[in-house]
């Protein structure tokens, strides 16, 4: 089959989720890199891309020049990965969704609720593909964990608790000029006015709403921000009304030290619960209600056909972080590959896109509001 020829709009030398997309994009053999505006500093951006083995005529000095160039190539790009800072999300994602090139866009949609609404109108107004990399929803045991809530073998859902904490912003580290990660993410101008709950956060908010199927009402949050000096939040207690009567609650923090990516979600019902962690991704716990606890593996013969469908290797090796986001980018490939045909792919159900998108952004602001008003209830 035909290789989906792509482009990339940051993610250039020093980055890294650009790398993290690039190799995500070619496990599975289905992209083919051929154009890039890597980097906002023009010089960067062409190294950057020679670096890569990109054509010195297809390494842009930036996104507009881009987008009209290769649209007018008879052999241009079909998708483009969005990987920048989040307040250059929207603006690259509108100039090629108005050109009929498909787009993947790094979490989370954007840095403002203005830029979401009019990123939300393009997506709206193409005939384009607009994917959001939520990657952790690609994970097999995720997919396994939605469909067994979905099959009604919780029964009704009663309580979600969902916690995301690392430790690599305990100190000031975007003070030190050498971690252009730190400076970006805390940086409000860049990366919008959520801090842990914009970048950690919404993936805790996002995997609870996808495995649960619910959607979150009402939250009461406590932000805070502990290093001195820091302008967005490194912390955040949130509880969660969902729809339905569930009750939730979710931690994020980057200042928890011992914690390097904790993702966890565990979800409970009438009949039982399901309970995963993010850096043991291929096991999910089972506990149906007054039975013992029963261990579910990737591969294993407790695994689901929604798991095995997004596997790669058998039982025992572990598969995490790099193809997750490969599931995502597989996806999109086959729902690109669909749309060509002018059909619409089933998968698009279970891919993230532009409503993930806006419900993550919903909750950013709903987080920032309540925090101002002594973690008063805001409604989404």
């Amino acid at each position: 089959m035909e290789k989906i020829r792509l482009g990339m709009v940051g993610g250039g030398k020093d980055a890294f989720i650009g790398a993290v997309h690039r190799i995500a994009a070619r496990i599975d053999g289905d992209y083919d890199l051929v154009a890039g505006a890597l980097s906002s500093t023009p010089d960067k951006a062409r190294e950057s891309g020679l670096a890569l083995g990109l054509a010195p005529d297809r390494c842009y000095g930036s996104f507009e020049e881009m987008a009209e160039r290769e649209a007018a190539r008879p052999d241009g790009i079909q998708a483009v990965s969005i990987v920048t800072p989040n307040h250059m999300h929207a603006a690259p994602a509108i100039a090629f969704l108005k050109r009929g090139i498909h787009v993947i866009c790094d979490k989370p949609l954007t840095a403002t609720i203005e830029q979401a609404d009019e990123l939300a109108a393009a997506v709206r107004a193409s005939t384009a593909l607009f994917i959001l990399t939520h990657n952790y929803t690609g994970y097999p045991m995720i997919r396994q964990a939605r469909d067994m809530v979905a099959a009604g073998d919780l029964g009704r859902i009663r309580v979600v608790q969902v916690e995301y904490p690392q430790d690599w912003l305990t100190e000031a580290s975007e003070a030190t000029g050498s971690n252009k990660q730190a400076e970006w993410r805390t940086d409000p101008e860049r990366s919008g006015a959520g801090g842990s709950i914009g970048d950690i956060g919404t993936h805790a908010h996002n995997l609870a709403c996808f495995v649960t199927g619910l959607r979150v009402e009402k939250l009461a949050a406590d932000l805070q921000s502990f290093v001195p000096g820091r302008r967005v939040d490194d912390n955040a207690h949130i509880l969660l009304r969902f729809e339905g009567g569930a009750r939730g609650s979710l931690w994020c923090s980057q200042v928890a030290p011992g914690n390097e990516n904790a993702l966890r979600l565990r979800v409970y019902g009438e009949k039982g619960g399901l309970d995963w962690a993010q850096e043991d991704p291929n096991y999910l716990w089972h506990t149906p209600f007054g039975q013992p606890k029963r261990l579910l593996t990737r591969g294993g013969a407790g695994a689901s056909a929604a798991a095995g469908a997004v596997s790669r290797t058998p039982g025992g090796h572990p598969e995490g972080y790099l193809e997750g986001f490969a599931n995502i980018y597989a996806g999109a490939a086959q729902a690109i590959r669909a749309a060509a045909k002018g059909e619409r792919a089933a998968v698009l159900d279970v891919l993230p896109g532009l409503e993930a998108g806006l419900a993550g952004m919903r909750f950013i602001a709903a987080a920032v509001a309540s925090s101002q008003d002594d973690a008063a209830w805001v409604a989404l």
